[in-house]
């Protein structure tokens, strides 16, 4: 049996118009989606341990841009649910990351000055230009850039209610409660006690038990 599915694995691999990947590529990428889906739905234990797969999996190469790919993959992911920290694994590998690693890192930090929209991720080359945050329609893309324009200042409050809609229509909790934050404290500071509390009782209602 054994040799039988080396052979159906060989003649796939032959009959292929292209080899297969490398096991890293295919174990990396399995492990980053893992880590997006556990981060975002809140379960940190686990995101951990998923990122810590990708990245060992990425480090195997010796291949530092690729490295510092893994470590902006955990920035953006957090600045989607408002965890705006300096991204300091992208930090300590910075000195030997692409235009590209650089540009994005810079992006996601918030300093415009620094960016190259040409060498962002397409999704997010018009939102860097200043485009609606609608036309996004990739919803972690849109909640990254969400968090962006909030970490810039220019967040609208009809952009804070698509980031709490987008992510309540994806069931990620952790977003949806940083968002829902937001949106309290605009409402409280505005006076309207009532949208307050309305909010709360839905923090209240996604918070886990």
């Amino acid at each position: 049996m054994k040799k039988s599915v080396l052979f159906l694995v060989a003649l796939l691999a032959g009959c292929g118009s292209k080899p297969l990947p490398p096991a890293w590529q295919m174990n990396a990428h399995s492990a980053i989606g893992g880590f997006e889906d556990a981060y975002l739905r809140g379960d940190t234990r686990i995101a951990d341990a998923e990122f810590g797969r990708a990245r060992r999996e990425m480090v195997s190469t010796g291949r530092p841009d690729l490295a510092a790919r893994a470590e902006l993959v955990r920035c953006a992911v957090q600045v989607a649910a408002l965890d705006l920290n300096d991204c300091p694994g992208f930090a300590a590998l910075a000195q030997d990351a692409r235009p590209e690693e650089r540009s994005y890192a810079a992006y996601l930090g918030g300093r415009t000055g620094e960016v190259n929209a040409a060498l962002l991720p397409e999704q997010h080359r018009a939102l860097a230009a200043g485009g609606p945050l609608a036309a996004v329609t990739d919803p972690l893309a849109r909640l990254v850039g969400a968090g962006v324009r909030m970490r810039t200042g220019k967040i609208t409050p009809e952009e804070i209610k698509l980031a709490v809609d987008t992510a309540s229509d994806q069931g990620w909790r952790r977003p949806l409660l940083a968002w829902l934050g937001v949106q309290e404290a605009r409402a409280r500071a505005a006076g309207d006690e009532a949208a307050a509390a309305a909010l709360r009782r839905r923090i209240d209602l996604v918070s886990p038990r």
